[in-house]
């Protein structure tokens, strides 16, 4: 019988000969230590959020709020599930054949790694598009990204995720137990099949491509805002654009850091048709990498603001003792800043009183 063809059965054939082994202690403490910290720092920048819409109701930050919110709503509900499966097949002492004889509790698992890990993906993308949309076009960003608009995003995003995760199960192939037999995925040995290296190339595929476009997105951001910096000579603006390139480079490498080991060794291991040669032990270093980019989202989006940056600014002018550059008041918030200064380049009739503001002052 084909076990990849038949749910009940499937992964229970690697069980038998597993070459990879964790020790239970280790890997139990850094299953609670995970999901811990990645419950806690996501409920903390939930919190923030909420501060944040209470005091900010305006409508050029509220498609921000709304997709960090989802960015991080979806990372917590991931942590709370996979961590929690996970740390009862470690209680269980990963006796698969015990608790998941229909294999449901597998395929439950399956699902939502796929689709915890794509979502977060799929939701930093549209961030960076929305922010890219906000900054080089603040006219179309103000009248067309509402509010609803946002919404749908979000729902057509989470449903194509839901959509990608739920492909094997309605095609009847089973998600496997993986060789650690501590979490379930994809086949990821001996793949031969064409279906199980599409599954493979999909996931990987559409998540190197949501890392590009958010690299791409977000490198067009940073030009921008360093173009008005420069061209505008505004003394207003210089806290949000060091505040935005902070963001953005921050953005850009937890993301790819965490996320593209383990998405090039998926991509490598459904290209190789003869057989995988990715041993367990790099799967899983690769998956625990991936876990961190959760860990790290709402400290990057959410908690590295500005006033951790005047902070780490002020240690670093103590620590240097060089006046490198004058932080002015905070005044406006990060959209709504962009939005001024985006627009304020753009017009005509504002650039030249712009350029007529240091004749004026020197001719005083």
């Amino acid at each position: 019988m084909n076990s990849s063809k038949s749910p009940g059965l499937a992964g229970f054939g690697i069980l038998k000969n597993t070459t990879c082994h964790t020790e239970k202690k280790i890997s139990v403490f850094f299953s609670i230590i995970f999901m811990t910290v990645g419950i806690l720092s996501n409920s903390l920048a939930i919190v923030i959020l909420l501060k944040a819409y209470q005091r900010f109701r305006q409508k050029s930050k509220a498609s921000f709020l709304l997709l960090a919110s989802g960015l991080v709503v979806t990372d917590l509900f991931g942590h709370l599930i996979n961590g929690a499966i996970a740390v009862f097949v470690y209680a269980s002492d990963k006796d698969w054949i015990r608790f998941n004889q229909s294999n449901i509790l597998c395929s439950v698992f399956g699902i939502c790694m796929v689709f915890f890990g794509l979502c977060p993906l799929f939701l930093g993308s549209v961030m960076a598009v929305e922010r890219c949309i906000g900054v080089t076009k603040p006219i179309f960003h103000s009248t067309k990204m509402t509010s609803k608009h946002v919404k749908m995003m979000l729902t057509m995003v989470c449903l194509f995720a839901v959509l990608i995760a739920l492909l094997p199960v309605l095609r009847f192939r089973g998600y496997q137990i993986q060789a650690s037999r501590t979490w379930c995925f994809y086949k990821t040995e001996h793949v031969e099949d064409w279906e199980d290296r599409f599954y493979l190339l999909l996931f990987s595929c559409l998540g190197l491509l949501a890392l590009a476009i958010s690299f791409l997105c977000n490198a067009v951001t940073g030009i921008t805002l360093l173009r008005v910096k420069f061209k505008s000579q505004q003394r207003q603006g210089r806290s949000h654009h060091f505040e935005m390139i902070i963001q953005l480079l921050a953005i850009m490498c937890v993301s790819c850091i965490c996320w593209s080991p383990f998405l090039v060794t998926m991509a490598r291991i459904g290209i190789n048709e003869s057989g995988s040669k990715e041993t367990c032990e790099t799967i899983l270093f690769a998956l625990r990498m991936a876990t961190w980019n959760q860990i790290l989202d709402p400290w990057v989006y959410i908690l590295l603001r500005k006033a951790v940056l005047k902070n780490l600014y002020k240690i670093t002018r103590g620590c240097c003792g060089v006046h490198i550059v004058n932080l002015h008041v905070w005044e406006l918030s990060s959209i709504k800043n962009s939005l001024k200064v985006a627009a304020i380049s753009e017009s005509p009739v504002s650039s030249k009183q712009i350029n007529l503001q240091p004749l004026s002052s020197t001719g005083q």
